[in-house]
């Protein structure tokens, strides 16, 4: 599976896998949006173009549902 992302996704997929194994939960749009230091717009319409991709999986009408579909050797380290 051949999955290209620019710089920015990668590190919104990294902090995604970072903060799931932190936690024990995947981070809500609003902890991406604190990390990253950009408004809730920007980080709702990376996680779309993330999903529509096929690099993320959410489920409809469930918070904190964001789950990486790759492999974990396929994501760059968080910066």
């Amino acid at each position: 599976m051949e999955n290209q992302f620019t710089k920015l996704q990668g590190q919104y997929l990294a902090f995604i896998v970072a903060y799931a194994k932190l936690n024990r939960r995947p981070p809500a749009e609003a902890d991406l949006q604190r990390y990253f230091d950009v408004t809730p717009p920007s980080v709702h319409n990376l996680i779309v173009t993330l999903e529509r991709r096929g690099l993320i999986k959410r489920t409809p009408g469930r918070a904190r549902s964001i789950e990486v579909l790759l492999r974990l050797s396929e994501v760059p380290p968080l910066d």
